[in-house]
């Protein structure tokens, strides 16, 4: 009985020290930047921009890869960390990558399973669209074409999420604006979305009929959470403080290091 007494005790103490010192880890945050199609130069802009926010607040660390090895849960030789070694991807690539069937279940599964976050900039929606429905899915949309590369005004819909409740009710801003397919506003919880008044609704690209063209959404996506926003294509869009503040706050949110549930779907407005 002391036997066991004792060897209980010695696990327990040996425990303690492991999960502190988990619990005090920075997160760390696997940022996927390989191009099978446009190459962004934006991509290392958004990269650097990633690493300062995480090394300034302290909260997280950042990795960086073009290439998709790591978006696995197997064990991958030469030191390679997988999937359960990070609590969130950003998604910043373009066009369809040759992934196995294998690593789409592993990356599905660390979301909706593990609950990892996700973060998708810019191309991120035009990632997968051809090959992976599920991944647009859960993105939340995909990349159709971009009408308008120039200065535009952008309504915020949702002032209380982490992301964008330190912005004022509308900016402007220079930036490539992307028009979706497969999105839904019933679907995601759109915290920014464009000013229709302040471009060229004529213009021949124009597809959607409904003016809602979504800039920054939020959703959960079973036990994880999932923040996209598909401006950054200008690099200098990364260096605007209140674009830093968004991503800094979208990344402790999808890490869990901040909480906000209040996910619904917002009607569109009737101001456009």
């Amino acid at each position: 009985m002391k036997r066991r007494l004792l060897a209980a005790l010695l696990l327990l103490a040996t425990a303690v020290p492991m999960t502190a010192q988990d619990a005090s880890r920075k997160k760390r945050i696997l940022f996927l930047g390989g191009a099978a199609d446009w190459a962004h130069d934006s991509v290392s802009k958004a990269m650097a921009t990633m690493a300062q926010l995480g090394e300034e607040s302290g909260a997280f660390e950042v990795r960086f890869h073009t290439d998709w090895e790591l978006l696995s849960k197997q064990e991958l030789k030469r030191n390679r960390k997988n999937l359960d070694w990070f609590d969130a991807v950003m998604f910043y690539g373009q066009g369809d990558p040759e992934i196995s069937d294998q690593q789409k279940a592993d990356f599905m599964e660390a979301v909706r399973e593990d609950g990892k976050g996700v973060l998708v900039a810019h191309a991120g929606t035009d990632s997968f669209r051809a090959s992976w429905p599920e991944y647009v899915e859960m993105a939340g949309g995909a990349f159709v074409n971009h009408p308008w590369n120039e200065e535009v005004d952008i309504i915020v819909d949702d002032r209380r999420f982490p992301a964008t409740r330190h912005l004022g009710p509308r900016f402007t801003i220079a930036d490539e604006i992307y028009q979706l397919d497969r999105y839904s506003r019933g679907n995601v919880r759109v915290l920014m979305r464009l000013d229709t008044k302040t471009v060229d609704m004529k213009h021949p690209n124009v597809v959607r009929t409904d003016g809602d063209f979504a800039i920054a959404w939020a959703r959960n996506w079973g036990k994880g959470r999932v923040f996209t926003n598909v401006l950054g294509h200008r690099e200098e869009v990364w260096d605007r403080p209140e674009i830093r503040k968004m991503w800094l706050e979208a990344a402790l949110w999808v890490l869990r290091m901040t909480d906000h549930e209040q996910l619904a779907p917002i009607p569109m407005p009737k101001d456009n």
